[in-house]
């Protein structure tokens, strides 16, 4: 057997030809004791069935054990108190095989459908059923491109975490300075909460319907803290039923929203237009604010971090650039399978709204029609119609009913089975991410249970105090605030991840090409302003024109900026600018810290394989490789 060195160890050092490299798992640095190609068979032999990976006591002074799950340590003695999604990884079989295998992208499985959550959280479908009901079809084609440019970061940020062995948090770590570190790290946890909050919103108004009003709003948001902790165990029966069960909820979600769509049965030229033709006719204002608020709900800043992390789960040999590139590729495979099916459910909401709250003449329904219609079916839940002519305006709760009263009771109630699994997966995901992100930011290994409790108590204090003291129209009138301050921390996940991933001392020859790096400013450049818009809008809406008002929110958009400028910079560096040298100010300002970063991890050849020189069909720029 042979010890590999530490990934991020100062002193560096190479790996041998035919071993494993080491992996740091999370903040609490745990290593595996790696074996060489020749110790394989016995180890195999010894333990059946298993990947050969050695735990490595933190003391150094215990035996090593064989052991599939990897604990990466924490409160108690020997880690026993804290957990994490890395603490099993998965082996891919045939790692040298560069031949495509199904039962490969078997094993690479699992990470993309759990990122590709946060494209069906209460968040998103809220938002696709009223593009829906503003604009019919109109905006099916700003859905497919926003889904599209989600996959572009969401590609980024997974071969961050694949090359580097780090996840973005740990990266951003180890590349700023402690204020900004600190300033991400706030804004990544707003993202957080107010996602937990659509979360807990959607789960509450789903018992609420579901229950048939037995289950009162605040009552549900309780039973979300526990059903919270109850899923939150699931992983300790392994990874594979973790990511199988969340399999479950997100085919769930499909057949809910699937069963709507063929129930309601809309015009399917009419979809396909709407996907393919880029255009908006008779679209009034609300209906391009709508179309702006689908890329603000579609990308999620902190399901960078996740999806980053998430790839560490499996046993790949990062000394060796045919392994790496092979990840590369079967995670975007992966990726892109999950968020084509993540695509087709938001399909499903939109259309299902986009036909039903319009009658034959192209006019949208009114509430008293709604009304009218509910009391007629019996429906429970009529009272929540105005008896006015004001156009109907749906929300996930409203949206639920007015299924139900148009076409059969059944189609609420499955409505509300859509959601509550929407909001109960998303939960999950969010709580990992906040697992990643407090670990990576600040070295922090707090028990599981503590960081669900802080964010979940966070998250939950003011929707119950709304859920139990307001009307249910101020619960689901929540979810435009929640959108507006997420999209306000995208340029936080979406300028980081980008600076990494275009850094040769990070990616070392996976680093951006030109294109890659002139697509993702582009990208970059088109969210965030699009969210910009969004923002401004709502909070020019939202807030009375008073001179107090008008000063702190020019002081606080003035930091913002600036934030953003200055995370914009680092981009430029890792791009390669150096426009700044001259300038003792900016060099202060700006000091280049990713040497720091990855100080000779894998040797001198960081992510470059003298057996791979004679293939150049990989789409990855060469370059020069790093020193230590």
């Amino acid at each position: 057997m042979s010890e590999a060195s530490d990934l991020f160890s100062s002193n560096g050092g190479g790996s041998s030809g035919g071993a494993t490299s080491s992996q740091t798992y999370g903040a609490a640095k745990k290593r595996i004791l790696v074996v060489a190609s020749d110790d394989e068979d016995l180890l195999t032999k010894n333990n059946p069935g298993s990947q050969t990976n050695v735990a490595f006591e933190p003391d150094g002074n215990k035996a090593p054990t064989m052991n599939n799950n990897v604990n990466a340590g924490g409160d108690g003695p020997g880690g026993e108190d804290f957990h994490t999604y890395l603490e099993e990884i998965v082996h891919i079989p045939e790692p040298n095989s560069e031949s495509f295998s199904f039962k490969k992208l078997w094993a690479f499985t699992g990470p993309g459908f759990l990122m590709s959550i946060a494209y069906l959280d209460p968040g998103n479908i809220e938002s696709d059923l009223q593009s829906g009901a503003a604009a019919q079809y109109k905006l099916l084609w700003v859905l497919l491109w926003a889904t599209i440019l989600g996959l572009a970061m969401q590609r980024l940020a997974a071969r961050l975490g694949v090359v580097s062995g780090m996840h973005l948090a740990e990266v951003c770590y180890r590349k700023y300075p402690v204020v900004p570190r600190v300033m991400l790290w706030i804004m990544v946890e707003i993202a957080i909460i107010g996602s937990d909050m659509q979360e807990v919103i959607g789960t509450a108004i789903a018992f609420y319907l579901l229950s048939n009003k037995a289950i009162p709003l605040w009552g549900g948001v309780l039973i979300t803290v526990a059903d919270t902790f109850t899923f939150l165990f699931l992983d300790k029966y392994g990874l594979r039923k973790l990511e199988a069960f969340f399999g479950i909820l997100i085919a769930v979600m499909a057949i809910s929203f699937g069963y709507e769509y063929v129930t309601v049965a809309p015009n399917q030229i009419d979809v396909i237009e709407g996907m393919i033709i880029p255009s908006c006719s008779n679209c009034d204002e609300k209906s391009l604010l709508q179309a702006v608020g689908i890329v603000g709900a579609v990308i999620m800043p902190h399901n960078l971090y996740l999806h980053s992390a998430l790839v560490k789960s499996r046993g790949i040999d990062h000394s060796k650039k045919t392994q790496v590139k092979e990840a590369n590729r079967y995670y975007f495979i992966e990726a892109t399978i999950a968020l084509a099916v993540s695509f087709v459910i938001n399909v499903f909401v939109v259309s299902v709204f986009a036909h039903g709250m319009w009658d034959q003449d192209g006019h949208k329904k009114n509430n008293s029609a709604i009304r009218d219609l509910c009391i007629s079916k019996n429906n429970s839940h009529s009272e929540i119609f105005p008896n006015n002519s004001d156009v109907f305006e749906p929300d996930i709760y409203k949206g639920g009913v007015f299924l139900g009263c148009q076409y059969g009771e059944i189609a609420m109630y499955i409505w509300a089975i859509g959601i509550l699994a929407a909001g109960q997966s998303s939960t999950m995901t969010g709580t990992y991410a906040g697992q990643f992100v407090m670990e990576g930011f600040l070295d922090l290994k707090w028990s599981r249970w503590k960081r669900v409790l802080l964010t979940r108590t966070i998250a939950i204090l003011p929707t119950f105090l709304v859920a139990k003291f307001q009307n249910i129209e101020d619960l689901s009138g929540m979810n435009d605030m929640l959108n507006a301050l997420m999209s306000m921390q995208l340029p936080f996940a979406i300028l980081p991840v980008i600076s990494m991933t275009s850094s040769e001392k990070i990616m070392g020859d996976f680093k951006n090409g030109l294109f890659m790096k002139g697509l993702s400013c582009v990208l970059a450049a088109v969210v965030i302003s699009i969210n910009m818009y969004f923002v401004g809008y709502y909070v020019t809406k939202s807030f009375t024109p008073e001179w107090y008002v008008i000063v702190a929110l020019s002081v606080f958009g003035a930091l913002y900026l600036a934030f953003c400028a200055y995370l914009v910079l680092h981009v430029m560096v890792s791009m390669g600018c150096r426009w700044f040298e001259g300038s003792p100010i900016m060099r202060r300002v700006m000091h280049d810290q990713e040497p720091r970063i990855l100080d000779a991890p894998r040797g001198d050849n960081y992510g470059y394989d003298d057996s791979d020189d004679d293939n150049e069909n990989d789409n990855v720029e060469r370059g020069s490789t790093v020193n230590s």
